[in-house]
């Protein structure tokens, strides 16, 4: 009993590293969100840290300030939500589907 709970542990701090490390790759991953038919682009880490906001030329001639308030809203949700399915397939992939308590990701 003792080797076989020994093992486990084990298996567990393996587990726990290697999620550790997919977490510090993930914080570089970066994914984009679009809106308008990529009028507005935002690009953000799985982290969620935004690092690039495009917004077209066009928008900004056309003056109307709440659209494109809606529009950077909408672009950076579709970037959360890409973070979000990135996150979840790559520490799916370490975790073999399994659902660990107290692992609401992305950090």
């Amino acid at each position: 009993m003792k080797g076989g709970l020994g093992n486990m542990m084990k298996q567990a701090q393996q587990l726990q590293e290697r999620l550790q490390k997919v977490q510090e790759e993930l914080a570089q991953v970066e994914v984009q969100g679009n809106a308008g038919g990529n009028l507005v682009q935002v690009t953000m880490t799985c982290r969620h840290d935004v690092r690039r906001v495009h917004i077209d030329p066009s928008l900004l001639a056309e003056g109307d300030r709440e659209m494109l308030e809606d529009l950077v809203a909408a672009a950076v949700n579709d970037a959360v939500r890409q973070a979000e399915k990135t996150s979840s397939e790559r520490l799916s992939a370490v975790t073999g589907g399994l659902q660990i308590p107290g692992m609401n990701l992305p950090f």
